[in-house]
């Protein structure tokens, strides 16, 4: 049992010692030891060239690691066989990779169909899944992928991914190739999947401002492959661990830390006096600051409502998302 008296987290993947040199003496990854707990998405962040994209690959076997060990869920993968390992874990990459000639409920069916289930059961669950990225069956199913926008295809891939019902996704740069408010979009979207399914994931990504969004934990890489350092974003945004980390997070880390300090409680003021008319829209009590601010600007009113369930809680006001940002500050210190 941990402090809150609950049983901790399962470590579902663990990286030992783990090294990638080439023959040319090219150091990719050096020396990397890293845990994931099972649930929870890591995001590995750095770079051009700093190995995120070699680890994600070293642990599904597309790249052999040359020293360490890789355990997925306490087996090592370097004892298994790379085929069978690849099809237990969902892998999404930028350029999606679906085949071109095969209709969209075909390209999400492969998986099931490799392992060995029949047409209609494999059917059923395409099915399913392009309902739950939410693409609608009866008019995506069969178009092929030139059909569909970017951002279409890339919830095609997603739901390819998790065809085989994986315990580990890795996705590399999943949301590169899409414009802008679609790759927000994207971003929510499997936000509340993951949140729903509850799977471990590594993502490999360029962008901090999407590694603060969407990890539980950050990895950032400094070139030659070293692990800068390791923590939760708010962690990172507080305390960078040297130079190299608070050159990457940036000037605007003040701003990045609204999308990572829920709302609480002491953050509002009192619901007396407060009539509906002087109410925007309502949010709900986990909303991060940088949604809660969003609300704020994006209304005409001084204050919103807060909830937790279906009872109103309090106010937010302008004055409670300084107050919440300056305890997060304080918290950090």
């Amino acid at each position: 049992m941990d402090a809150t008296g609950s049983a901790p987290a399962n470590v579902m993947i663990r990286l030992s010692g783990v090294g990638k040199r080439y023959d040319d003496g090219t150091v990719a990854v050096q020396d990397l030891d890293l845990e994931v707990l099972e649930g929870e998405m890591v995001v590995l962040v750095g770079p051009s060239g700093c190995g995120k994209s070699t680890t994600l690959k070293m642990i599904n076997r597309l790249i052999e690691p040359s020293t360490g060990t890789i355990e997925i869920d306490g087996r090592d993968v370097t004892t298994a066989d790379p085929v069978e390992l690849r099809r237990g874990i969902g892998y999404v990459i930028q350029q999606i990779g679906l085949f071109p000639h095969q209709k969209i409920i075909t390209n999400v069916m492969t998986v099931p169909l490799l392992y060995g289930e029949s047409k209609a059961t494999a059917r059923a669950r395409a099915t399913e899944l392009l309902e739950l990225v939410g693409l609608d069956p009866a008019l995506h199913a069969e178009r092929y992928p030139h059909q569909l926008s970017g951002g279409q295809r890339q919830r095609v891939g997603v739901a390819r991914a998790l065809a085989a019902d994986p315990p580990v996704l890795l996705m590399d740069e999943p949301f590169g190739a899409v414009d802008p408010v679609v790759r927000v979009r994207l971003q929510e979207e499997f936000l509340r999947l993951q949140r729903d399914l509850g799977k471990t994931v590594v993502m490999v990504t360029h962008d901090i401002d999407e590694a603060v969004r969407m990890g539980h934990r950050v990895a950032v890489f400094a070139e030659g492959g070293r692990l800068a350092q390791y923590g939760t974003p708010a962690e990172l945004l507080a305390h960078p661990a040297d130079e190299f980390v608070a050159d990457f997070v940036g000037s605007e880390k003040s701003l990045r830390r609204l999308s990572v300090v829920p709302l609480r409680r002491e953050h509002l003021e009192p619901m007396d006096g407060v009539s509906a008319g002087q109410l925007g829209a309502a949010i709900d009590l986990d909303t991060s600051l940088e949604g809660a601010l969003v609300h704020l600007l994006g209304s005409d009113k001084s204050m919103v409502g807060v909830r937790e369930g279906v009872q109103f809680v309090g106010v937010l006001t302008p004055a409670g998302v300084h107050r919440a940002l300056r305890a997060s500050l304080a918290e950090q210190a």
